[in-house]
């Protein structure tokens, strides 16, 4: 059984090898960015240009283990290490489509603001409950 509740596909890309001929370590970071926030968007109905507050990242982190390249078909996996009351650490897995052993291992924190002031806020009733429900209770 997958370690990750939720898989976001990913689709490699021509101009994500670089000259090493495999996928550069920036596209795992725009990877897993895209993925948290197409689920918090999707699931969570977080609007990025409409909300009150919006998240942002405070730290990220990558661990590479195996390489791939364009033309494979990747997913992310998603997962949560800590819901606080206005951060999210997500935990995240670049996966060969199908396979549960992840290529890389990454992390985020997303620390929730007020898209006004840029203060911290809770995090958002509708993301707090489709990361619970979705993410938490999984396992």
């Amino acid at each position: 059984m997958s370690t990750y509740a939720v898989r976001e596909p990913f689709a490699t890309r021509w101009s994500d090898n670089d000259q090493y001929g495999h996928l550069n370590n920036t596209v795992y970071y725009a990877a897993m960015d895209t993925a948290i926030n197409a689920f918090m968007i999707r699931e969570g109905r977080l609007d990025p240009l409409g909300s009150d507050a919006i998240a942002l990242c405070a730290a990220s982190s990558c661990e590479y283990h195996a390489s791939a390249g364009f033309p494979e078909p990747l997913e992310v996996g998603i997962g949560v290490e800590r819901l606080g009351t206005t951060s999210v650490t997500w935990s995240l897995g670049i996966l060969r489509s199908g396979e549960d052993d992840p290529i890389a291992s990454g992390r985020f924190v997303h620390v929730f603001v007020d898209a006004a002031t840029r203060r911290p806020t809770p995090v958002p009733a509708s993301v707090r409950s489709a990361i619970e429900s979705r993410l938490l209770s999984h396992g």
